[in-house]
């Protein structure tokens, strides 16, 4: 089992280059000691928030402020009803406080976090910032971003890179824009050492494949990561704001070599779907009809019309009728609800108590191989001529010595430790960008972006 001091985490945030205000805030709560590990768990979680860019401020203030501690209050409840509640009070907040000034319209903000506990890690999360895990050469993506396109992707049994001409950035569920929320909770992902989860904000995910994510946080320690990434973000263009938080378990994963093509998997999008005879289609129609709803509703139907009749004086055969027959529906109606709530109370008590669907929505492979190394050698090059061309000063002494021992490492094919090295090399040259570069100032992308 996996101790509560065996994890190290890091985090970062930066204003990006097109933005003047940071929107974005994060919190990390880890567990003091062994009793609350196993009572609460190390918590973590990224809110970006959205509107005017004060108001967007105060919503993912008022998350990263909330969230946590009403999920340790009603941590003994459970992780699902804790994370739920936590979620669902603190939109309330928000959204109470939205309603307080005109100014704050459009106060919302998105919110993911990641509770470690001895039993696993549970994802609690409303919008569209991520939560991930790297694990054997593998980058997984275990939220699901809740905008207009990942919707129809799923309504369509599509991935998002096959949906063409719908914003990627149209957010579908936030916390504070609407007085209740519906709240993602999954899990738990059972922990395994060499675990490393990363939760972002999309100024992260909008400008960097997953593919390089999952590489640099598998070489780099948690606190070198997430300057990698978000140093690499405001050079993919920075047009956001970058939260970045990274947590790796039980010390350095081991190597994965694994190759793959990235995947999206949606609930249900790989099921087969077997031909089945008409008639069974449609009796299976009709057993989902509300039939305990519609009985009621036609026995009051009739027991009004005989009372209607009766009231105009036409009783008789019809108005007898209509008030047996009512009765026999009202009747129906009422054992047939009787009958379905036994059923849901057998199928609940054979159930194991929160059994959870776990489910992974993307996943790509993202090897320590040569293939990575030598790309990151590239970019290196292409960045150092773009700082030479502008006369920017950097430490060309520790540049040089980091891309030495790089160099050395991957000869002996030690890819690991040679793409780790050139990581380094490469966070002495984007420090000097970043201690220069003027608001605005572009360069070219040093890795695709992503496509959704």
């Amino acid at each position: 089992m996996i101790g509560f001091n065996e994890i190290e985490y890091a985090s970062h945030t930066d204003v990006g280059i097109r933005r003047s205000h940071n929107q974005d805030a994060h919190v990390v709560m880890p567990a003091a000691d062994d009793e609350h590990w196993r009572e609460v768990g190390h918590v973590f979680l990224v809110a970006d928030g959205m509107g005017g860019h004060a108001v967007g401020e105060l919503a993912s203030k008022l998350a990263v402020d909330n969230i946590p501690h009403i999920f340790s209050k009603y941590a003994q409840e459970g992780p699902i009803a804790a994370l739920r509640r936590a979620f669902s009070e603190a939109n309330l907040i928000i959204h109470t406080r939205g309603l307080q000034n005109r100014e704050f319209k459009g106060l919302g903000t998105t919110g993911t976090a990641i509770v470690l506990r001895p039993e696993g890690v549970w994802v609690g999360h409303v919008g569209d910032s991520r939560a991930y895990r790297i694990r054997g050469g593998m980058i997984e993506q275990l939220s699901f971003d809740h905008s207009l396109l990942w919707e129809l992707a799923r309504r369509q049994r599509k991935s998002p890179e096959e949906l063409t001409g719908i914003q990627s950035n149209i957010i579908s569920r936030s916390l504070g824009s609407m007085e209740t929320v519906q709240v993602d909770v999954e899990g738990p992902h059972p922990l395994e050492r060499g675990d490393i989860f990363l939760l972002c904000s999309d100024g992260l995910s909008g400008q960097v494949n997953d593919r390089v994510i999952g590489s640099v946080v598998a070489a780099l320690p948690p606190k070198e990561a997430v300057q990698f990434l978000v140093h690499l973000a405001n050079l993919q263009g920075g047009p956001d704001n970058t939260t970045v938080v990274v947590v790796r378990v039980g010390g350095e994963p081991p190597p994965g070599n694994m190759d793959g093509q990235a995947d999206v998997v949606f609930p249900g999008s790989d099921d087969a779907r077997p031909l089945v005879p008409r008639l069974a289609v449609l009796l299976h129609g009709l057993a989902r009809l509300p039939w305990a709803f519609l009985l009621l509703a036609l026995g009051i139907l009739l027991e009004g019309t005989a009372v209607a009749l009766a009231a105009l004086e036409r009783g008789g055969t019809s108005m007898f009728g209509a008030f047996m027959i009512g009765g026999l529906a009202l009747l129906g109606g009422i054992l047939t609800l009787m009958v379905q709530n036994i059923r849901e109370t057998r199928k609940r008590s054979l159930l194991p108590e929160e059994e959870r669907i776990l489910q992974v929505y993307r996943q790509a492979a993202c090897p320590l191989d040569a293939a990575i190394y030598e790309r990151l050698v590239q970019s290196a090059q292409t960045l150092e001529e773009s700082i030479k061309q502008r006369g920017w000063d950097y430490d060309a002494k520790t540049y040089q010595d980091r891309l030495k021992h790089a160099a050395q490492k991957f000869k002996q094919q030690h890819f690991r430790d040679a793409f780790r090295e050139q990581c380094r090399a490469m966070l002495v040259l984007m420090e000097a960008v970043h201690h220069y570069r003027g608001k605005n100032e572009d360069f070219q992308p040093l890795w695709d972006k992503p496509t959704s």
